[in-house]
């Protein structure tokens, strides 16, 4: 097995400059235009690119054929969803192939049953969910949040991604720790800090700020500096006072 197939890129695609970061050109969907090299917009950016402007896009969806063993996957999936009664198109809201890479934009209420497809279907194994990120976009109205699940094929060697949107006026999403106990950590952690509401998982509860902490850090409208000192005067409960999963 060649070094492309045990990382899970495509065999055959090469790298090149249109795969690169910064590369897409006008390909894609534009989602704002950021100025500067951060993207500052109150006179703060000091990196000496304030007069740089780009387009920031997401990668549009990719016609057939995807190339090497990404339209085998493809294929396996949909047969198996629609053998369960469910039409692909209903449940895959597109499929992108980008930088070499394969990711299914999942409507979130088959996402479920899609990740468990996925993982028990023989030609597809993905026997391991190896996390969920969140990711905030703030100017992509009505999808703000993105939910990226990193499936992994231990018997195949492969690797593939699920996205799923919801706008953060309505940010759930089914929990996947049904299929993937190993979600358990992951689920909190992007709950933590996008705020994205896991349903139907045994315990979401604050990870790693304090249960009382207000918003989401990791959110790009979350302010940066200029605030309080949230920590000054917190006090640690005893054990027996502490919250409870039961």
């Amino acid at each position: 097995m060649s070094d492309a197939q045990n990382d899970g890129a495509n065999p055959e695609k090469d790298l090149s400059a249109a795969n690169l970061p910064g590369q897409r050109g006008d390909q894609g969907e534009e989602i704002r235009v950021q100025r500067g090299m951060f993207g500052a917009n109150n006179g703060g950016d000091t990196s000496g690119y304030g007069g740089l402007v780009r387009s920031v896009r997401l990668p549009g969806e990719t016609v057939r054929p995807y190339g090497g063993w990404f339209d085998e996957v493809a294929d396996e999936l949909e047969g198996a969803l629609e053998e369960q009664g469910l039409l692909p198109d209903n449940a895959i809201g597109k499929t992108v192939v980008d930088r070499g890479e394969l990711t299914f934009h999942i409507e979130r209420e088959h996402l479920v049953r899609v990740a468990q497809t996925l993982r028990d279907d023989p030609a597809l194994r993905f026997e391991l969910c190896t996390g969920v990120s969140g990711v905030h976009y703030p100017e992509d109205k009505g999808r703000e949040l993105h939910a990226v699940y990193h499936l992994r094929s231990l018997t195949h060697g492969r690797l593939i991604r699920l996205e799923v949107l919801m706008p953060d006026t309505d940010p759930h999403v089914p929990s996947l720790v049904t299929v993937y106990p190993t979600n358990d950590w992951h689920e909190r952690e992007a709950y933590d800090f996008f705020g994205i509401v896991f349903d139907g998982h045994p315990a979401l509860t604050r990870i790693m700020m304090p249960d009382d902490w207000q918003g989401f850090p990791q959110r790009k409208d979350y302010p940066l500096g200029g605030i309080p000192v949230e920590y000054k005067g917190a006090q640690i409960p005893a054990p027996d006072q502490r919250r409870s999963y039961s």
